[in-house]
């Protein structure tokens, strides 16, 4: 970290209630593009929506495979995104 940048560490812990229908995730989904959007990246301490390709773009998915056929090769664990955004 960068100790001459301003840094914002939010979250929220309830669900939006809407009248329309919209898919799991919608409003997580926003806050996920929003951070981005700003040059931020999301925590994975709650729940994630991202989709696979932008997921592993956001999240170094080249290190994280390097690493992964290191000291993992047999894939005796689940993947990074399996956990944290399929919560398998």
């Amino acid at each position: 970290m960068d100790p001459s940048k301003l840094y914002v560490n939010f979250g929220f812990w309830d669900v939006v209630r809407d009248t329309e229908q919209r898919p799991p995730g919608y409003f997580n989904r926003l806050v996920e593009r929003k951070v981005q959007e700003f040059g931020g990246i999301k925590s994975l301490y709650s729940d994630s929506f991202y989709p696979p390709d932008e997921f592993w773009r956001t999240y170094n998915g080249d290190a994280y495979r390097a690493l992964k056929r290191k000291y993992d090769p047999k894939g005796a664990f689940k993947d990074l995104y399996q956990k944290c955004v399929q919560r398998q």
